[in-house]
């Protein structure tokens, strides 16, 4: 039975604003992916195998390689439902990221290769990853999401963020671009992929021109945007949100993944830093040192940030950070695309899915229980889930 077209309910309706998170970080994706993939088959063990995660999440959010998994987690297909189940992400990361990140054929002077690479442009030319995203996402636009989504991108030519939201699209119809653009656009990661150009067209005529990079030089962990932008609906009295207020946090459940970092012994020092020109800046230690900081200092200071904020408001239940800081070696490389470190992050986004606190979510504070709309339940246990808002409701 082909899924009905019914309108998502309310955030209300279940008490709570449910927002989904998922930082950049190149080939790390499949962290979060493999943890997503677990917490969607928990909620398949109570709602049954067609449940997905959009059907829970008031809003999902990404940045860079988090786009790509938000926009595949929401991206609809024929019969109105997500057109890649979470448990996906994984094979398509390991399929595809090979291909997109070709690794170095030059064993020769492989340093030298990345160095007049780091000059000449950037490392990949981006175009399989492009034709990979137009022919998965096709002629999907922003509004036409599953639930609502928030991607991050930043424009270079205005200098400033540009930020996709399915909740702008309503006030501003220019921004409402095809999943494509935007996922390749909020992808382009300076020095790493090419800037990335598009245009959309309004109803009325108006064209936009966008020129843009990756979102994570303006947030790579889109957590405090997403609930920004929910923020801006509950101020503008949206009905959606009534009658929540703005600082009302024990009304959201935040679930915000990181991708992984290097942290714990340390990647770069500052005696040797200090010795560094535009080029060792570019690339030492096998990435990109300035990207790293940049990228890394963002998405933690909005940990920071949102972790102080949820405790202050005695919410600190209703936040959940998931990153995991003790990579080494190739699996911290967004670009490291060998069989053997893909194998090994997926190993990794196992590990935490099995040991973190998305673990006791579920078996020491309770579950997450479905809240739809009232259906007759002998009728709802053996049709096709419809496009309806589940409610994740924490039971004490």
């Amino acid at each position: 039975m082909a899924a009905t077209n019914v309108p998502l309910q309310p955030p209300t309706y279940g008490n709570l604003i449910t927002v989904l998170s998922i930082d950049g970080g190149g080939i790390r994706g499949i962290i979060p992916g493999t943890i997503l993939s677990f917490l969607e088959s928990e909620l398949q063990k109570l709602d049954g195998e067609d449940a997905r995660l959009a059907d829970y999440f008031d809003v999902i959010a990404g940045t860079s390689t988090g786009g790509l998994v938000t926009a595949m987690l929401t991206t609809p297909n024929e019969n109105n439902r997500p057109f890649f189940a979470a448990k996906d992400i994984t094979d398509f990361y390991l399929t595809h990221c090979p291909h997109i990140f070709p690794q170095n054929s030059c064993p020769i002077l492989p340093y030298l290769t990345k160095m007049i690479k780091a000059l000449s442009g950037p490392k990949y030319d981006g175009k399989y990853l492009h034709n990979l995203v137009r022919e998965k996402l096709g002629q999907t636009k922003l509004h036409q999401t599953l639930t609502n989504v928030v991607i991050p991108t930043f424009d270079i030519k205005r200098l400033q963020p540009t930020i996709f939201s399915t909740y702008q699209v309503k006030k501003e119809p220019n921004m409402d671009a095809l999943l494509s653009d935007i996922c390749i656009a909020t992808s382009a990661a300076p020095t790493y992929l090419p800037t990335y150009y598009f245009k959309t067209v309004d109803p009325e005529g108006n064209v936009r021109e966008f020129n843009l990079t990756d979102g994570g030089v303006a947030a790579n962990n889109p957590t405090l945007v997403a609930i920004g932008e929910v923020t801006k609906q509950i101020i503008r009295q949206s009905p959606d949100f009534f009658p929540i207020k703005p600082m009302d946090y024990g009304r959201f459940l935040v679930i915000s993944l990181g991708t992984g970092a290097e942290k714990s012994e340390g990647k770069f020092k500052a005696l040797k830093a200090a010795k560094w020109g535009l080029l060792d800046w570019l690339t030492s230690a096998g990435s990109t040192p300035i990207i790293d900081v940049f990228s890394h200092a963002s998405a933690d200071m909005v940990d920071v940030h949102l972790a102080t904020v949820f405790q202050a408001l005695h919410s600190e239940k209703s936040y959940l950070r998931i990153q995991d800081d003790t990579l080494t070696g190739q699996v911290s490389s967004v670009d490291g695309a060998t069989k053997q470190n893909l194998d090994d992050l997926v190993k990794v986004g196992e590990r935490f899915a099995k040991e973190t606190s998305l673990q006791n979510y579920f078996r020491k504070k309770g579950t997450f229980a479905m809240r739809g709309p009232p259906l007759d339940m002998d009728m709802h246990m053996h049709m096709p889930l419809p496009p309806v808002k589940k409610q994740m409701v924490l039971i004490n």
